[in-house]
């Protein structure tokens, strides 16, 4: 970067970050702009962060600035360093951004926490809600998942969409890797066909509605069909009581190793959601070959097209006649998978930090 015509930096603090779907965007968008881009661009991460080692950017080098870490070092320690080194054009592809920082694609990925506020703790709200007004305003650009995501955050921001730039998610190539194993396991249970949700169990992920189709869908049944459950509950939520079942495990964070096998082993993936922006556990299933079952509702329908058995999220039925289906008939389960790996053929990493790179391009070379 400091010999290169064009000046183009990475907010690398999600490197410090549990990994979840916002994280892996970040991540991957990342390692495939670096593998593109014909001049240099640098990641910026507090002190003693670095790449995850089972992540697509181990032994990438980072830089460290400041002495803070968090939100601190993102609105005081970053910028600081920015203005201080000729304020480079700054990449931020998580969740936050430099509230006052001009020269920066801010990134934006939904409006989850207004729809569904109910969902996160108030000091993440009261966290969106001051800074996020500042840093899409600020921004020359945002960066955004999807269509229905861009239209959100225009509607809600009074935003120009024009201003917004949709850089889709992808699954990423481990998934696919494990599309052609029958793989029966996941990680701390026994053996038995299941049924697979992957998120943290939040209020809008729906998980109530899903245990409770789970039930109708058990009763009676002598079965050994379990429903499983991979994910944690971020502190970014609202705190969620977790049931206990002998058919309804709950698995908490697995490797994305692990997250493969159990794709490709589930029976089917189930899809709940009542609100998502995108939605990557839909793809990583269907690229690694599980037949999925996902709600009618939000960026839904944008991702998957016609390549899933939709649901209505807020009807329990729905839910139970869905699992009872998949359960049952072999020719859907077959089809769905078929669909599904090519739907989930659609979207790249790769073609993805493409679009955002000729964005970047156009920028730093026109700024």
């Amino acid at each position: 970067m400091k010999d290169g015509k064009k000046s183009v930096v990475i907010n690398g603090r999600f490197l410090g970050q549990p990994v979840t779907g916002v994280q892996r965007f970040a991540e991957e968008i990342t390692a495939a702009l670096l593998e593109l881009a014909d001049f240099p661009i640098e990641i910026l991460v507090p002190r003693g962060v670095r790449p995850r080692a089972d992540g697509p950017l181990v032994g990438a080098p980072v830089t460290e600035v400041g002495r803070t870490g968090g939100h601190l070092w993102e609105q005081v320690d970053l910028p600081l360093h920015l203005k201080r080194h000729g304020s480079p054009l700054l990449i931020g592809l998580s969740s936050t951004a430099p509230a006052f920082y001009k020269r920066q694609f801010a990134p934006h990925h939904d409006v989850t926490y207004v729809r569904y506020p109910e969902s996160f703790s108030w000091k993440f709200r009261l966290l969106y809600r001051v800074l996020a007004p500042f840093f899409l305003k600020s921004a020359m650009r945002i960066i955004t998942v999807s269509e229905f995501s861009r239209s959100e955050i225009a509607e809600h921001f009074k935003v120009d969409p024009e201003k917004i730039i949709v850089v889709p998610n992808a699954p990423s190539a481990i998934f696919a890797q494990k599309s052609q194993r029958s793989v029966r396991a996941t990680p701390g249970a026994p053996e038995h066909p299941y049924f697979l949700a992957v998120s943290s169990p939040n209020i809008h992920k729906n998980f109530d509605r899903l245990e409770q189709a789970f039930e109708v869908f058990t009763a009676g049944d002598e079965s050994d069909i379990e429903l499983r459950i991979i994910g944690q509950q971020s502190q970014s939520f609202a705190k969620r009581e977790v049931p206990g079942s002998t058919r309804v495990r709950y698995l908490g964070r697995v490797s994305d190793s692990e997250l493969a096998d159990a794709y490709a082993g589930a029976l089917a993936f189930v899809f709940p959601s009542l609100y998502e922006g995108f939605g990557i556990p839909p793809l990583e299933a269907q690229a690694a070959g599980a037949p999925v079952i996902a709600s009618k509702t939000a960026s839904m329908p944008e991702v998957l097209g016609d390549s899933v058995l939709y649901i209505d999220p807020l009807d329990t039925s729905s839910i139970a006649g869905a699992l009872n289906e998949l359960a049952s008939n072999d020719h859907l389960r077959t089809e769905l998978r078929e669909h599904g790996r090519e739907n989930s053929a659609r979207f790249s990493w790769r073609l993805s930090a493409a679009h955002l790179l000729e964005e970047v391009t156009r920028t730093s070379t026109s700024g």
